[in-house]
């Protein structure tokens, strides 16, 4: 681990606290939390809910545990404040993506701390956070913090499966219980090593989503006489021509602080080599010249994409089906619409391919120019002073989505410390085989984020 003055005795809100207890408390629940299997689907999020009621129970809290659905528990735990001002929401969902156990060292639900990580899934994505909140608020109430803001903790189900069974339920049928001015959640706060830079992204957008069909008709046949109109054929090329083009960029605010931010960091001639990658006409020349890993990313955040996923035609060798269908997974820069992006495809895929949309929620885009913002970067900066705090907008969705639509402020922060040996990304622990969080940089994550919430609604 890197360095960090959040332990130092001039911190007066860390050396507050017993982080020796505070620190064994919150490794294990995170194990107990990670040793729950909550596979999306089909999620039963409830027996990882009640676990987090029982450790607020005992600490002296009443939480409200509710089932959207049975099994797809959702968890709230509130810490009143004087009601100064609004509430602070601190949330993680509870599920996680399936895990092929063969591929991986060590027992995906096993939580076993090797080399200095604890393994399993939902290490990052995102157990860690609902470990840290959970023991955030302990501290908090113990520490008897003079809170301007309630403290709410909101363990939810169904991130993964697009939130119907966790925040959007919430949201819907319960905003009651949520309503915050701001919101802390993925994803955020991990640290980014990019040259000899270390920066702390934290989310202030996302892409929105736009997930549809092509559909291919033609008339069917036996296949021993090939026809013009194969539907087959038609859907072949609509799908490799959209696959390979590259679609208009766009420009947008927060994808241009995040690369200037960036760039400003990296000085020349690094830093103006990256800022010409906001400039349409320069963006290919440089994104051939970055690694594909980022590559891949700045690609996705200066356009809307789509991309295809799923291929569906015919039941029989020897015959032409009438109907030939390819699903896709499009996203939404932050600024366009889902006609923007239905646009685009129809000029790639032509008049002849239908297109259907099967779902749809725009782009998600919070301002950076705030209270909270400002307490977020000056916290890292106190946990690590050699550390950027930059914002960051990512290609995927969060339960920000969500939050959002009550009016909060969510910006994707979980602090988790990476080391810079071994070239550890955190963009390849979740999701994939060997997912896993350094012990170490988790407890400098709980200690960040204590200090962040308790400095924040002490203000």
């Amino acid at each position: 681990m890197g360095s960090s003055a959040i332990g130092n005795s001039e911190n007066v809100i860390i050396r507050s606290v017993d982080w020796t207890a505070a620190e064994k408390e919150a490794l294990e629940l995170f194990q107990s939390l990670v040793r729950v299997d909550t596979t999306n689907p089909p999620g039963n999020e409830t027996a990882a809910a009640e676990l987090l009621a029982d450790f607020h129970r005992a600490r002296g809290f009443a939480p409200t545990l509710l089932e959207s659905a049975p099994g797809r528990g959702n968890l709230i735990v509130r810490l009143k404040g004087d009601g100064t001002k609004p509430p602070l929401v601190l949330t993680a969902h509870l599920d996680v993506v399936p895990a092929e156990g063969d591929g991986w060292k060590h027992p995906p639900f096993g939580a076993e701390i090797h080399d200095g990580y604890l393994w399993g899934r939902g290490a990052v994505d995102m157990k860690n956070m609902a470990a840290m909140s959970a023991v955030v608020l302990h501290l908090l109430k113990e520490s008897g913090a003079a809170l301007k803001r309630d403290v709410i903790f909101a363990a939810v189900a169904d991130e993964e499966a697009g939130s119907r069974w966790g925040a959007k339920w919430l949201v819907d049928h319960h905003p009651e219980l949520v309503r915050a001015e701001y919101a802390l959640g993925e994803i955020g706060g991990w640290t980014l090593h990019f040259g000899k830079v270390t920066y702390y992204p934290i989310q202030v957008a996302e892409k929105g989503t736009l997930w549809g069909k092509l559909r291919a008709k033609g008339t069917p046949g036996h296949g021993s006489m090939p026809r013009e109109d194969n539907a087959v054929v038609r859907l072949a090329k609509a799908v490799s021509d959209l696959g390979r083009v590259r679609l208009p960029q766009h420009p947008s605010a927060p994808v241009e602080a995040m690369v200037s931010a960036l760039a400003k960091e990296q000085g020349f001639p690094v830093g103006t080599v990256l800022k010409q990658v906001l400039r349409p006409a320069l963006a290919p020349q440089v994104l051939k010249v970055m690694p594909a890993s980022v590559r891949r990313g700045f690609a996705a955040l200066l356009s809307n994409t789509a991309t295809p996923t799923v291929l569906r035609a015919g039941s029989k060798t020897n015959v032409i089906p009438g109907v030939a269908e390819a699903e896709f997974d499009g996203r939404l820069a932050p600024g366009q619409t889902k006609d923007d992006l239905l646009r685009e495809i129809r000029e790639v895929v032509g008049r002849d391919v239908e297109i259907e949309v099967v779902d749809t929620t725009p782009p998600v885009e919070v301002p950076y120019e705030t209270e909270l913002f400002d307490a977020l970067q000056a916290a890292v900066k106190r946990a690590d002073p050699t550390g950027v705090p930059i914002p960051y907008v990512i290609p995927g969705f969060t339960d920000a989505r969500a939050f959002t639509k009550l009016g909060i402020k969510y910006y994707g922060f979980a602090p988790l410390q990476l080391p810079r040996e071994g070239n550890l990304a955190f963009t390849d622990l979740y999701h994939g085989n060997d997912e896993r969080a350094p012990v170490e940089g988790f407890k400098w994550g709980l200690r960040l984020l204590f200090d962040a919430v308790k400095t924040f609604c002490e203000t």
